[in-house]
């Protein structure tokens, strides 16, 4: 095993240049949460030092299923850094991923801090400035995505890009329990889901995130961006694919995967 992360974090940063690697079973045990984020910290203060800017996170594994899949009990998280951002209806570049899938979420963006470890649920979404139809462009660095829980999480939570839709909507009043969500790729239903898709509701992921943030010593700042976690089945993307997300309530998100 890799006991101080370094080298497993240097393969992850170089994966993104150079291909895929095979996963991390030498280095991490398929299940070992500390380390596995020790990896994503490393690669997120490099990425810091080099000058990208963080806006925010994601959450992943909101669903059951798919924790399951991965023998975890709990969802993970990743960072969000200025440059993952695809402008609504823009181009995600062919050769700025490996082997990318899309899927459909609700985006929150904070009006205040968040660092309390015994916040409620009531207090997280009244932290919350505005909600927003979302796409996040999930992407492996680990090959044909044969990922652990250590895996994703050490890949900073399988992220790559995403996409903000343009209409912001405030929370209060919102259904983003029971809204509906349509995802279309070339004009044809891909994915189909609802809010409760999300750890039976968006707020709880926020929840979630907040507590686990706080309980690490880290913080939910004012202004960030919070990608809640997927609505329904995430879709493989093939080149020239133009997908749409439409998320009751919220309006849609859009993007096409082509050379930029």
């Amino acid at each position: 095993m890799d006991k101080d992360h370094s080298t497993t974090a240097r393969l992850l940063r170089e994966a993104y240049r150079t291909g895929p690697i095979s996963p991390l079973r030498g280095m991490l045990d398929p299940t070992d949460a500390d380390g596995a984020y020790a990896v994503q910290s490393i690669n997120t203060r490099q990425w810091v030092d080099d000058g990208r800017r963080l806006v925010g996170r994601k959450i992943g594994l909101t669903a059951k299923a798919v924790q399951t899949q991965l023998g975890v009990d709990q969802p993970d998280f990743g960072v969000l850094f200025a440059d993952m951002q695809i402008a609504d209806g823009g181009v995600l570049d062919l050769t700025t991923v490996l082997q990318p899938k899309a899927e459909a979420e609700i985006a929150f963006v904070l009006a205040r801090d968040i660092d309390d470890p015994d916040v409620t649920t009531d207090a997280v979404a009244a932290a919350i400035d505005h909600a927003v139809a979302a796409i996040e462009i999930v992407d492996s660095r680990i090959a044909d995505w044969k990922i652990t829980f250590a895996d994703t999480v050490a890949d900073n939570g399988s992220s790559a890009f995403f996409v903000l839709g343009s209409e912001r909507r405030p929370v209060e009043g919102c259904d983003l329990y029971s809204c509906g969500m349509v995802m279309e790729v070339n004009g044809a239903v891909a994915s189909l889901g609802a809010g409760a898709a999300c750890l039976g509701h968006p707020f709880n992921a926020v929840h979630w995130l907040a507590k686990t943030l706080a309980e690490r010593g880290e913080a939910l700042r004012a202004g960030d961006i919070v990608l809640s976690g997927a609505l329904g089945p995430m879709v493989a993307l093939n080149p020239g694919d133009q997908v749409r997300a439409i998320v009751g309530g919220l309006g849609t998100a859009s993007f096409t995967y082509e050379k930029g």
